[in-house]
């Protein structure tokens, strides 16, 4: 095998295909990345039986062939070769690599021992890639890190008619997005569901945000079902996450009446600052009056920290105690300039009521209705 490729390209290639594997595989062979050469270029590929990656570039191609390296030594060399075109010839030790005056010799795996890359033949649906991207980056952080409850560490995505909905909880908190779907939808009765592990979702955001749409494409039964999504000529795809995701949708409340707005930014900061006091595991005091919103933290260290900004509050006056980096993960995804806190009401006396943030165009507007981030409050100690 031998071809020669653009040195940009090629390391945009290799970089991407290797980012969602592990940095530690317990299969050795797991580790390399597949390169494809043929008539029409180059295909490169990643997979650890969970998450996939490929991707298709130019290349000239000499004598076709297919190769497996050691993926991440491969993106290494390839991020820090000089600006000049690449060669890539198979030898009788491994595969040779040339750039202006490196040179380097990488050993191959065996390629009849590497899994199949999944395919995905199935109908698809088309979402904003931009929209897709913050919808990801305002919902994921709320997924468990706890691998103890696996159906904790997906994003659910929700199919509903012209509406796709991203929904993550890790029992303290929900997010909610929805975003347009254009393509086959499903009724409220039945909606299309997939439960992707978070991280592999952070990663399609982050790689596809700028590119145009995002092809999604549901496939599979049983224990392979898996999800992809592409745009342009990359492809990722996911290994759903089995097992039922909670009913979450059912804790977010109709009414809204009893509510404070308040300078998202501010309040961000005051937060920042107050917490500073504060033990890690510990709540930070709020309490909400007409006109302002007070902060009140008490460290271990006989450190105390107090800090108000102005606020408009509907209803009676309010105080609680909430999870300070949970809040402020809130108010960074509400991306608005100000945000709306409702207090919720139980039907349960003996049980704290979560609290809602969403966006607000202003004091008196509010914003649009497809972000929601649910939040439970604390016990404060007396």
């Amino acid at each position: 095998m031998r071809f020669q490729v653009n040195r940009d390209v090629f390391s945009d290639a290799v970089s991407f295909v290797v980012k969602l594997l592990p940095q530690r595989n317990p299969q050795p062979i797991l580790a390399g990345v597949l390169i494809e050469a043929g008539p029409e270029g180059l295909s490169l590929a990643a997979f650890d039986y969970e998450a996939s990656a490929r991707t298709t570039i130019d290349a000239t191609v000499d004598n076709p062939g297919t190769i497996l390296v050691h993926g991440r030594l491969l993106s290494d060399i390839a991020n820090r070769l000089p600006n000049a075109p690449i060669e890539v010839a198979t030898g009788d030790d491994g595969i040779v690599l040339t750039c202006g005056s490196a040179r380097f010799t990488l050993s191959s795996m065996p390629v009849q021992e590497y899994p199949a890359i999944p395919e995905v033949a199935a109908e698809t649906g088309v979402v904003p890639a931009e929209d897709f991207a913050t919808a990801i980056s305002q919902v994921a952080f709320a997924a468990s890190r706890d691998d103890v409850t696996p159906v904790l560490t997906g994003v659910q995505l929700e199919v509903n008619g012209n509406r796709l909905s991203l929904v993550a909880t890790d029992r303290y908190r929900v997010a909610l997005r929805e975003i347009p779907w254009d393509g086959p939808g499903a009724g409220d009765d039945s909606p299309m569901t997939a439960l992707v592990p978070a991280r592999t979702l952070q990663e399609v955001g982050k790689t596809f945000a700028h590119g145009g749409n995002i092809s999604i494409a549901f496939s599979g039964a049983g224990d392979r079902e898996i999800i992809a999504f592409t745009s342009a000529n990359k492809t990722v795809t996911s290994l759903l996450i089995k097992g039922n995701f909670p009913p979450v949708r059912r804790l977010f409340p109709e009414q809204t009446e009893h509510h404070a707005v308040v300078n998202t930014a501010e309040l961000a900061e005051a937060v920042r600052r107050v917490s500073l006091v504060l033990d890690r595991a510990a709540p930070l005091r709020f309490t909400f009056t007409p006109e302002s919103v007070s902060m009140d933290a008490a460290g271990t260290e006989q450190a105390r920290a107090t800090e108000s900004v102005d606020s408009t509050l509907i209803g009676e006056d309010v105080t609680l105690g909430l999870n300070p980096q949970y809040l402020l993960e809130s108010l960074s995804a509400v991306r608005s300039e100000f945000a709306r806190v409702t207090f919720t009401s139980s039907d349960n006396a003996n049980k704290l009521s979560p609290v809602l943030v969403t966006p607000q165009t202003s004091v008196d507007k509010s914003g649009e209705d497809t972000f929601k981030y649910l939040l439970q409050p604390n016990l404060l100690l007396r």
